[in-house]
C-alpha cells in the first residue's frame, strides 16, 4: 500500500486528520482512517463545483479541501515518468 498521507477536515468538529491514501484518481479518492483491524475505508467524491472532495465515514462528514485541478496536477507529478525526459 502507498504510504501517502493527506489532511482531511471533519466538518462536525473542525478537527484535522491525517489519513492514508488507498487510491487517488481525479474522479475519486479512497482513504483509510485508522490503522490495523480498526481501520475504515472511505471514498471521497468531488463536490458539484469541483472545489473539494467530500465523503462520509461512520456517519461523520469529512472534507479534503483541494480542487479537482489541484488533485489532477498532483497525480501527474506522482506518475510522471522521468525516463522519457532523458531520452534524446
Amino acid at each position: 500500500m502507498n504510504d501517502q498521507k493527506i489532511k482531511v477536515r471533519v466538518t462536525e468538529t473542525d478537527a484535522i486528520l491525517d489519513v492514508g491514501v488507498f487510491s487517488k484518481r481525479e474522479d475519486r479518492i479512497e482513504v483509510v482512517l485508522g490503522e490495523g483491524v480498526h481501520s475504515v475505508k472511505c471514498e471521497l467524491l468531488p463536490t458539484a463545483n469541483g472545489m473539494a472532495y467530500v465523503g462520509s465515514a461512520m456517519g461523520r462528514e469529512i472534507v479534503y479541501e483541494r480542487s479537482r485541478d489541484e488533485v489532477k496536477a498532483d497525480i501527474e507529478v506522482e506518475t510522471h515518468d522521468y525516463r522519457d525526459s532523458r531520452r534524446r
